[in-house]
């Protein structure tokens, strides 16, 4: 419990840092907002292009990126800690200041970065997946409700592990590793829409390596009652857990890295 309130204690620090340039912030929002609004206006152009994608609808396209665009950058913006700064406290040596101190490495790490600015490319997700639920003419209940915030707080798991995987491979290489985004930004960019419209192989990319499919995709397709790969209904609520398995695996190979960790003398 003390962690939790240490880590909300600074992110509530960090984002008044950033407010006190008030001007700013919300021009920097606002190239937020035209960036995913640009994200948003190319699935516009899509359902305006073709009727159905496969067997999804207009209305089920906006809801798969809608659902996206809010985990994801939920994720950015509270863990910023590991997508920016940790490369940068690599190379110049500021990790070492993180193992003296009375705090996991991990925690401190997180504490140290927050992006509120992402909160423009959340709003338009929350957009998307309400013009989503609305054209596919979804009703909802407490179970759908409470299958669609598990989904989110899963995959707040899942892409958070998969920022790790670059954190592990800079505490080797020093440098960051770019191929790790091609599953973070990659992933991100590709299950924008529902997996099974891919191939094969990127099926499996996205089931297994990475599994989007299993934590937004499944549920998802429930919630818009078409169920992938004729799965039972139980099995909605169980497959988002998979992000946080993922998320304990890549801690737990953190930890490991950790133990091999080189200063750079900087």
């Amino acid at each position: 419990m003390n962690t939790i309130r240490l880590y909300c204690k600074s992110m509530a620090m960090l984002i008044r840092s950033q407010l006190q340039y008030p001007a700013s912030f919300l021009l920097q929002t606002l190239a937020q907002l035209i960036m995913e609004g640009g994200e948003l206006l190319a699935v516009i152009l899509l359902v305006r292009r073709f009727d159905h994608l496969n067997q999804w609808t207009p209305g089920n396209l906006y809801f798969f990126f809608g659902l996206m665009s809010v985990s994801f950058y939920l994720t950015e913006c509270f863990g910023r800690g590991i997508t920016g700064a940790f490369p940068s406290m690599v190379r110049t040596g500021q990790l070492d200041t993180l193992l003296v101190r009375p705090r996991g490495v991990l925690t401190q790490a997180l504490c140290t970065a927050a992006d509120p600015r992402r909160i423009a490319c959340i709003a338009v997700g929350l957009v998307s997946l309400f013009r989503g639920s609305v054209l596919s003419g979804i009703s909802w209940s407490v179970p759908l409700l409470l299958l669609l915030a598990e989904s989110i707080f899963c995959s707040f798991w899942l892409i958070l592990g998969l920022f790790l995987i670059e954190a592990i491979l800079c505490i080797y290489s020093v440098k960051s590793v770019e191929l790790a985004n091609t599953l973070t930004y990659g992933g991100r960019s590709a299950c924008q829409y529902p997996v099974d419209t891919y191939p094969r192989p990127l099926r499996v990319l996205f089931t297994v390596a990475a599994p989007f499919a299993l934590v937004m995709h499944i549920p998802a397709a429930f919630i818009l009652g078409k169920p992938v790969w004729n799965l039972p209904a139980w099995a909605a609520y169980v497959t988002p857990l998979a992000g946080i398995v993922l998320f304990a695996v890549m801690y737990l190979l953190f930890q490991a890295a950790m133990r091999h960790y080189r200063s750079t003398g900087s």
